[in-house]
């Protein structure tokens, strides 16, 4: 038995070339994927 961690990597992009907007980027990362939306926490989350 293999165990593979989930790697971090860049967003995905769907077939026809445009990044898959059902992916939230955290707020440092904004800059490289603008067309995503932010991921903020909720306190307590």
């Amino acid at each position: 038995m293999e165990i593979k961690a989930i790697k971090p990597g860049p967003k995905p992009n769907k077939p026809d070339g445009t990044p898959d907007e059902r992916r939230r980027v955290t707020p440092p990362n904004q800059p490289k994927h603008p067309d995503l939306k932010p991921h903020i926490h909720k306190p307590k989350d």
